[in-house]
């Protein structure tokens, strides 16, 4: 995935299909990234941290969000700023819309396919709260019963 410097047009740049439910287009210069995503209902990506500093800004959606204990509902309008090395997860319950802005840019993703903490994509139903209460009361209690912490 080449830099871009000067002018360009979001809409124009190459859409990455990561899976059948999530696809990606990739901005990227010199300093920091931009990934548009486009993530349907019933994606759970996986608890995953990156060296990276995060920005997310929901377009339109909603996603449950973990960000290191705290968890909450984001819609759209709402921002996350993730500091590198912070442990995080999502669940999507309606088809989203996602810009998110990396610094510096992610390497993986300059590569292109599917990032490692995606390789295990699982489904729920979006319109079960208590199904994804229930994942994450059980994730924070299988960390705690092994000693695995926060990165």
């Amino acid at each position: 995935m080449p830099t871009l410097v000067g002018f360009g047009a979001f809409a124009e740049l190459p859409e990455e299909q990561i899976t059948e439910k999530i696809s990606r287009r990739i901005l990227s210069g010199d300093q920091g990234m931009v990934v548009w995503w486009s993530i349907r209902a019933g994606v759970h990506v996986e608890p995953h941290s990156h060296v990276n500093e995060q920005i997310v800004w929901m377009l339109k959606g909603k996603m449950e969000f973990r960000l290191g204990s705290e968890q909450r509902v984001c819609g759209q309008g709402d921002v996350v700023v993730i500091p590198g090395g912070t442990e995080h997860e999502a669940w999507f319950r309606e088809d989203t819309k996602v810009i998110d802005f990396f610094a510096p840019p992610r390497d993986d993703f300059l590569l292109g396919g599917k990032p490692a903490y995606m390789s295990k994509v699982e489904q729920f139903d979006p319109s079960s709260h208590a199904q994804t209460g229930r994942t994450f009361h059980l994730l924070r209690a299988a960390r705690r019963d092994t000693g695995a912490g926060h990165l």
